[in-house]
């Protein structure tokens, strides 16, 4: 339906959609009306006039019913508003931008001395294709005892998926701290992900599988539909494993996120919904679980243009670290080929884009081959970016 042309879809059916048509129509139908007006010259002012009167409004309606009208009529071509009424039809709407909320490990230098994380710490990350994003301490936390380590909740300062970073990317307090000597998102650091407001694509599978939950069984559609209503999950990024992991009545959904920050107490705020507010079928066991990951170690070899400055080489290699980076979800600064469960990482395609995104790019040499996945996606923990000059 996407290449249905609404306005031939009219005009087959011998309605006229040009303004030249309306013309010829408009003059047809003076003729068979035995109209007296016989100043009709196509340069007499008052015959323009009067033309222009009956066809413009006529071609507006037509265009808005053939190009906004009819494509809105239906949930796959539908944008915008016209889809949240669609969506409403079948007890669905939007989800709205959140904040992304987590934890920032502190450390102090001296354990005995006392100190409190006063609510209204900002951590910043550095550029990040020329963005900085930052989190906020939302509660005054004291160290305790002589412990050098602590633990603060954060949330992001604004809404949206991009702050879900991996561990390590929040490491710049924006003003020191007396006794703090550093300040750092860790491993698992977040409870809640931030979430983009849903886009038109997103909201629209989530209309088409609502049709399959009209069944009084609890059948995959049925799951997505409850996994989804939590935002940052893409119902078409969760499968299912059917095979009685756990016993019969059991299966497991693993939802894969944009971003590969473990969550948790937010799987287990899933895992609740779905249990233990009584949102399964009976007899049904099923448990969510983040996406299975296998790390890689990865190095790139990268030969720029030899007339680039000293600073510009540098700033290459943070900016081609942060975009293999994000080709493996651990920031949303790029928009590369994602990793994907059950597919090929071309890193060949990665290379290409790379050369697209960075012109003084040479050439691109990946220390791993393709990677192959199952119901798995490819994680890295150790990413290493040489620069040589072109020779």
């Amino acid at each position: 339906m996407a290449d249905v042309d609404f306005l031939k879809t009219l005009s087959d059916a011998g309605i006229p959609t040009t303004q030249v048509e309306l013309e010829a129509k408009w003059k047809e139908e003076v003729v068979n009306s035995d109209s007296a007006i016989s100043n009709d010259d196509k340069m007499s002012p008052f015959w323009r006039f009067t033309t222009a009167v009956m066809t413009k409004p006529v071609l507006w309606l037509v265009n808005f019913i053939a190009l906004t009208l009819f494509p809105n009529t239906y949930v796959k071509l539908a944008k915008g508003s016209f889809l949240e009424l669609l969506a409403d039809a079948v007890n669905l709407t939007r989800k709205s931008a959140t904040k992304a909320l987590g934890v920032v490990t502190f450390t102090r230098e001296d354990g005995n001395v006392a100190i409190t994380i006063e609510a209204g710490v900002v951590i910043k990350t550095t550029l990040i294709n020329g963005v900085v994003f930052e989190v906020i301490t939302t509660t005054a936390t004291p160290f305790v005892g002589t412990n050098l380590t602590l633990d603060v909740s954060v949330e992001a300062v604004t809404a949206g998926a991009d702050h879900n970073l991996a561990a390590g990317y929040f490491a710049v307090l924006v003003e020191p701290l007396a006794g703090i000597v550093s300040a750092l998102n860790p491993v698992g650091w977040l409870s809640t992900p931030g979430a983009d407001i849903e886009e038109d694509e997103d909201l629209r599978a989530r209309v088409r599988n609502q049709f399959g939950t009209a069944s009084d069984f609890h059948t995959d559609s049925v799951y997505k539909s409850l996994i989804g209503t939590f935002p940052g999950v893409n119902i078409d990024a969760i499968w299912f494993e059917h095979n009685a992991p756990r016993g019969p009545g059991t299966a497991n959904a693993f939802v894969l996120f944009d971003f590969t920050a473990t969550v948790a107490q937010y799987l287990n705020d899933i895992n609740a919904y779905i249990t233990d507010d009584g949102h399964h079928g009976h007899g049904d066991d099923l448990i969510a679980f983040q996406m299975p990951e296998q790390n890689q170690i990865l190095t790139a070899t990268i030969w720029h243009e030899d007339f680039l400055t000293a600073a510009a080489i540098t700033k290459l290699q943070l900016d081609v670290t942060d975009f293999i980076n994000a080709a493996f979800r651990e920031n949303q600064a790029y928009s590369p080929t994602l990793t994907l469960p059950y597919s090929r990482f071309s890193f060949s395609k990665l290379a290409q884009e790379l050369h697209k995104q960075f012109p003084n790019i040479h050439s691109v040499d990946f220390s791993l081959a393709d990677i192959v996945s199952t119901l798995w996606i490819p994680r890295l923990t150790s990413l290493t970016v040489n620069l040589s000059v072109t020779e």
